[in-house]
């Protein structure tokens, strides 16, 4: 299935593209590009032990409650993240790479309980039998087992490198079923309330990908979307993937899915590596980074004795490309949005208005970032610590403005944005190619609190709508180690911060009968270094940012990813 990909992989070269060719000749050439870089800063803390194996708590236990947790919020915050980061005497390279481990928030009555359970994976069951590493993940080569003979060793070297079903990014659901997922082809069905292991599902047995991203979208009437790769005799491809909503519950929950559209990379060879993608009310938004994948290195991964991500890497010589495709139609639109060289973990929020589809997204001028999460590097202290962090760009909040009524009569080279409040640009260079530029959606003081990441939203009422509030965490310290609340429409900011502690990815939940956007209250797990069982559930007036109360955990949680909110009302 692979042959004709790996085959075209050998044949590449790796001169400029002929669409960076074109771009070198217009004023945006991406080498003249200014990046953004951390605010510098020195004697960064070590944040050793966010990152450290801890044990799971399977049972449910009493938190010590601070303050007021309102008594509407009923329902149990989900968590997702590594938390075991080496099996006997071997230890995980990569920060993504700890077996997941699932927490559970409980919250009712203003009183809180907390429960959290490894995912019982293929991964974490063969390697727990062994007591070593014997799935390889993102970052880490699982060695040749040595209770085989050398022969078998040696033959186990040419074998390619089987996706993990490690699931441990984030909670996602589908048809009303609660998973938890990463990127490979493989998710697991998760009780919400136990946190039991219920099922292993591979999505390569309902539709033809090999993964899908752990951040789908879901309109209104609970039909989700997500995107996965594909890899057939014609080459590469990405896919656009609609799951049909909630039934009678007697099928499978991913039966029905449909591959909505298959877009071709710009080099089949060397595909883009994306975390998530966008969506507004009529569109798919798939961002092409130069974030690539070369699939000869990681196919010949074993060979060489190297693990899944020194396969990727990042290339400033090549722009971003984004792709349309109508929701309804299911067809890619024929024209293409570049900019100059930029990467993306998370969007913020897309929508459409007055002709113009907006895409509010977190970007960062540099694309490296995803292999300084090795665990060597976060681990680190002092200086080094100081200069590692010092050298990385910021991701910050931007808005691309896209106009959708592209004619045979459109002008070329003039700014096609219209909208008085934006300072984002949209010129075409042809009929079918725009080049354009951001605005920030932000002042410069966010820098000081080192960029803006897991942006998060009042979802269920203003996803794919114009909106007016995003939610997510400073980076100041490599982790998150700020909340933060943007204004869209003064460009300021609320903050959330305390000497000594890190808080995870925010989330919204309205308060009933909710008329304002921001009436309701933001979650948020905190964790520290400097003192053992320290964690705490922290609950923020979404609208003053002011704390409410926070719910104390007898135990140590390691610094997790994502998670959704599952409310009992």
């Amino acid at each position: 299935m692979l042959t004709s990909v790996f085959k075209d992989a050998f044949r590449t070269s790796k001169g400029c593209s002929h669409l960076y060719r074109m771009s070198c000749r217009k004023p945006q050439n991406v080498a003249a590009a200014q990046k953004t870089y951390f605010t510098k800063v020195h004697g960064l803390p070590n944040i050793t032990p966010l990152l450290s194996s801890v044990e799971e708590t399977p049972d449910p236990i009493p938190t010590t409650v601070k303050g007021n947790i309102p008594t509407w919020i009923r329902g149990s915050l989900l968590r997702n993240g590594p938390g075991k980061f080496e099996f006997g005497n071997q230890h995980y390279n990569h920060w993504f790479d700890g077996m997941a481990l699932m927490h559970r928030f409980r919250i009712e009555d203003g009183q809180v309980t907390y429960r959290s359970r490894f995912l019982r994976s293929d991964s974490y069951k063969q390697n727990s039998e062994r007591n070593r590493i014997m799935v390889s993940e993102f970052g880490t080569l699982a060695l040749p087992d040595p209770c085989k003979n050398i022969f078998q060793r040696f033959l186990s070297r040419f074998e390619i490198i089987k996706p993990t079903d490690n699931a441990s990014v984030n909670f996602v659901k589908y048809n009303g079923d609660y998973y938890v997922s990463t990127e490979t082809n493989y998710m697991h069905r998760v009780d919400p309330e136990t946190l039991e292991s219920k099922q292993k599902v591979d999505w390569s047995k309902f539709i033809a990908v090999n993964g899908a991203t752990a951040h789908p979208h879901t309109d209104p009437d609970g039909t989700a979307y997500n995107m996965g790769n594909s890899y057939r005799n014609k080459g590469v491809f990405y896919n656009i993937i609609r799951v049909p909503p909630e039934t009678d519950g007697s099928n499978d929950t991913l039966e029905g899915a449909k591959i909505l559209c298959s877009i071709a990379p710009h080099d089949k060879s060397k595909p883009s590596y994306y975390h998530s993608f966008g969506m507004s009310e009529n569109y798919v938004v798939f961002i092409e980074q130069p974030i690539k994948m070369d699939l000869f290195k990681i196919v010949t991964g074993k060979i060489r004795g190297k693990s899944l991500n020194e396969g990727i890497y990042w290339d400033p010589n090549q722009e971003t490309i984004f792709h349309l495709i109508d929701k309804q139609t299911g067809k890619e639109m024929p024209v293409k949005y570049y900019t100059k060289a930029m990467s993306t973990f998370h969007q913020i929020n897309a929508f459409e208005q007055d002709g113009f589809l907006m895409l509010d997204m977190c970007c960062s001028d540099d694309g490296q970032a995803i292999n300084n999460f090795l665990l060597q590097n976060l681990r680190q202290s002092g200086d080094a610590l100081d200069e590692m962090y010092n050298t990385m760009c910021q991701p910050l909040p931007r808005r691309f403005v896209l106009p959708l009524n592209i004619t045979s009569e459109t002008p070329m080279e003039q700014n096609l944005n219209t909208r008085q409040d934006s300072t984002a640009t949209a010129v075409c260079r042809t009929k079918k190619q725009v080049f354009c530029t951001f605005e920030d959606l932000h002042g410069e003081d966010l820098k000081d609190y080192g960029g803006f990441e897991f942006p998060h939203i009042n979802y269920a009422k203003y996803n794919t709508k114009p909106y007016r509030y995003f939610y997510g965490c400073g980076f100041r310290h490599l982790v998150g180690d700020s909340l933060i609340k943007m204004d869209l429409e003064s460009k300021k900011f609320k903050v959330w911060r305390q000497p000594d502690l890190y808080p995870s990815e925010p989330v919204f939940i309205p308060s009933p009968n909710a008329e304002e956007e921001d009436d309701g209250v933001i979650l948020s797990v905190i964790i520290t270094p400097v003192k053992d069982k320290s964690t705490f559930l922290l609950v923020l007036d979404a609208k003053t940012f002011e704390e409410l109360g926070r719910a104390e955990v007898p135990v140590n949680i390691p610094y997790g990813f994502h998670g959704v909110f599952n409310s009992s009302e």
